[in-house]
């Protein structure tokens, strides 16, 4: 193909290729803020290139632009079967094909228009490529939901009273990108599978986020004005009670002022803060300090920052431009000498979304003015990534990483170490985000706060468990982990299994950092032919039922993969069985050893004790003891190898000091693990030392956090007693 462009309409479209299996165009005149440059992280270039260098996945004839009323229009082809994923983070379904995105950041996704924490005008095809519209704008996406005249026959209008074949959105062969009036960058991503493609676009915005251990256990945050007593009582009870625990987070009480916020310790319940860290540091405990980003008059920033600030106020607190470098410093300045400097370990960002559900509207208006000329609409799109950049830059001047919790985010933020999360509360939803996330450089937690009954809070608790980050959020009503005695044992046992899981858990983050492979993924990035097992029980899409949310096909979004090797299948309150589907080859439930042929569909059990959790033949998985937290750096912790199954395997076990930014000077390395017959037919396994070279290793490691191996061959059920 000639990619060096090409004439579509009255449009000049002109594709350059900037990295192996990446295209860039640019449409108009837009602005010079957008969320790369926000993000402002360099590309994996030698992973990109090592994945190869595909053709442009496309027929230069295929891609049409043109001059609308709205503004300009790119379409893209649609195949009759074609699926559409993507577009951040969406709670309502996963195949967006046959839906229009309206992709706006509003903190209430309550209804199915695209709108959401997370909205990235970014879509992916199980045709195997991607396409990232890297604006600061709100981007409008339908996905083949609109039928030109020109393309529609007659025979497509049917008789809804009679013809049961009606469609209340009839298939459209395009995706219709309606771009702002000032154009945009276009970026395409090629592959042979959506997994290539999602890939090839984290690595292009920098590589997935590496957590420090300590991010990947277990996180409780306590009720909203707890004072450091409280706060290290509540701590100390996980220990008492043998709760593994890694990081406590303080809600709004600890500012001096909330709603809006001073950034400042409360003296009245925290009136030594650094003392109440250290204390808390000593006990194994980081503290993750909860905020939003607009500014109380009692604040001493109030009066430096109002000159740099948006011309209205939200809660009657300022709104900083954080484009500007003088507002950026200011606010930096005080987080490092009143936090950092403290130990304090991250952030949670909230509330930097704004909402817009009926009745209960809050935020800056589109229309709102900021000191860098840009307005409420670039900003509000932009907020989340603001702060995510600026807070985690704060940890990286100092060496130190971070992972914390953010409430807004966007394109490009596959290497921000946060998370998303939520206020609604909805299981399934939760589950579905869980999955949808995995398409768009998204991380996101399916927090537990409350429950109907145990049964419900088992099944919340169990799901967390299984996420990028697993946390109970007491803020609100106080609840603990062993709030519901019927159930704490169940509780208690996921929280150690997690625990034991870190050094898969953090392999699996490492691959997301150097590969672009999302550690948690939906199953259309595992298996193709996932979504054609739907057809045994499903319902095909766009009928009239499905038009008003009756019945749709089947997607499978209410499970997912984690890593390569282990399948989470959530059960919700009030079930005792569900639907699975397992990718071909041979299965095993991780904690009762039954065999499974994937390919299909498996109807499993299981009761309020257990979550079903499959792993596959010859899955090597590295674990380690359920400690109270996770590893410090020069800690040594036991390695316990299990391998499934009667089939060879090889894993790559991932290591580094835990906490620095050294492995980004190659100071870490990649262990390889090894099952394999020898010639009498005998299971023998070996581990790589750490001395030896290992793949893309610089410098490699001096010491290795795992010290004696333990090595538990054709397991097929997890070597210890279940926690009673």
């Amino acid at each position: 193909m000639n990619v060096e462009g090409h004439r579509l309409n009255k449009e000049q479209l002109l594709w350059s290729k900037i990295a192996p299996g990446v295209w860039r165009a640019v449409i108009g005149s837009p602005a010079g803020l957008h969320p790369l440059a926000v993000v402002n992280e360099r590309p994996q270039w030698e992973a990109l290139r090592r994945m190869g260098d595909p053709p442009f996945p496309l027929p230069e004839s295929a891609i049409e632009a043109e001059n609308g009323a709205a503004g300009k229009i790119v379409r893209f082809p649609l195949h009759e079967q074609e699926k559409v994923y993507g577009m951040g983070l969406q709670f309502m379904r996963m195949n967006q094909r046959g839906r229009t995105r309206y992709l706006r950041v509003n903190s209430d996704p309550k209804q199915d228009t695209g709108e959401s924490h997370a909205p990235v005008p970014f879509f992916v095809t199980d045709r195997g490529y991607g396409v990232l519209v890297n604006t600061s704008r709100i981007v409008t996406i339908h996905c083949g939901s609109t039928v030109r005249l020109q393309d529609t026959r007659k025979e497509d209008a049917l008789d809804r009273n009679t013809d049961r074949r009606w469609r209340a959105t009839p298939l459209s062969a395009w995706i219709e990108i309606v771009l702002p009036a000032e154009g945009a960058e276009l970026l395409l991503f090629a592959g042979h599978s959506a997994l290539e493609a999602v890939r090839r676009y984290n690595l292009y915005s920098g590589g997935g986020a590496l957590p420090p251990r300590w991010g990947l256990g277990f996180w409780h945050r306590v009720p909203k004005l707890f004072n450091a007593q409280e706060v290290l009582d509540e701590a100390m009870e996980f220990r008492k009670r043998d709760f593994p625990c890694d990081v406590i987070g303080l809600e709004p009480g600890w500012h001096s002022r909330s709603y809006p916020v001073t950034y400042e310790w409360s003296a009245e319940r925290f009136p030594d803060p650094a003392s109440f860290v250290k204390r808390m540091e000593e006990q194994g405990f980081r503290v993750n300090l909860w905020e939003h980003p607009y500014v109380s008059p009692e604040s001493g920033l109030y009066e430096p920052l109002r000159p740099l600030s948006g011309s209205y106020t939200v809660w009657g607190g300022l709104a900083p431009d954080y484009s500007l470098r003088e507002a950026r410093a200011l606010y930096e300045r005080q987080h490092e000498r009143e936090h950092v400097e403290i130990g304090v370990s991250g952030y949670k960002l909230d509330e930097c979304d704004g909402s817009e559900l009926t009745g209960h509207s809050w935020m800056f208006p589109a229309h709102a003015q900021f000191p860098s000329g840009h307005d409420g609409e670039q900003m509000r799109q932009l907020y989340g990534l603001m702060f995510q950049r600026m807070t985690a830059d704060l940890f990286r001047r100092r060496g130190r990483r971070t992972y914390g919790l953010v409430r807004a985010s966007g394109a490009g933020a596959a290497p921000l170490p946060y998370v998303l999360y939520s206020d609604l509360y909805d299981h399934r939803q939760f589950v579905r985000a869980l999955c949808n996330a995995s398409f768009s450089g998204l991380l996101w937690t399916p927090e537990v706060r409350r429950a109907k009954d145990a049964e419900d809070w088992a099944r919340r608790m169990q799901t967390v468990v299984f996420s990028p980050l697993a946390m109970l959020n007491a803020w609100g009503d106080g609840t603990k982990p062993w709030s519901y005695p019927e159930v704490e044992g169940v509780i208690r046992h996921y929280i150690k299994l997690r625990m034991r899981l870190m050094p898969y858990l953090y392999s699996e983050f490492a691959r997301y950092h150097f590969e672009g492979i999302p550690p948690f993924r939906a199953m259309p990035l595992v298996d193709r032919t996932a979504a054609q097992a739907a057809k045994e029980g499903g319902v095909v899409e766009n009928t009239t039922d499905a038009a008003y949310g009756k019945a749709r096909q089947k997607e499978w979004d209410d499970q997912y993969m984690v890593g390569d090797s282990l399948l989470v299948a959530p059960l919700f309150a009030g079930e005792t069985e569900r639907d699975v589907y397992l990718p071909a080859g041979v299965w095993y439930g991780l904690e009762t050893g039954e065999r499974f042929e994937g390919g299909t569909i498996v109807r499993v059990e299981a009761g309020i004790e257990r979550i079903p959790v499959f792993v596959r033949e010859g899955a090597i998985i590295p674990m380690m003891p359920a400690l109270p937290r996770a590893p410090r750096p020069g800690e040594t912790v036991p390695l316990d190898i299990v391998h499934f199954g009667n089939a060879p395997g090889e894993y790559l076990l991932y290591d580094d000091d835990g906490e620095t930014l050294a492995y980004e000077r190659g100071e870490y390395v990649f262990r390889k693990i090894e099952v394999f017959r020898d010639e009498g037919g005998k299971f023998s396994a070996r581990i790589s030392d750490v001395r030896e070279p290992q793949q893309g290793t610089d410098r490699g490691l001096a010491h290795s956090s795992y010290g004696p191996v333990n090595w538990h061959l054709c397991q097929t059920c997890l070597p210890f007693p279940k926690e009673s």
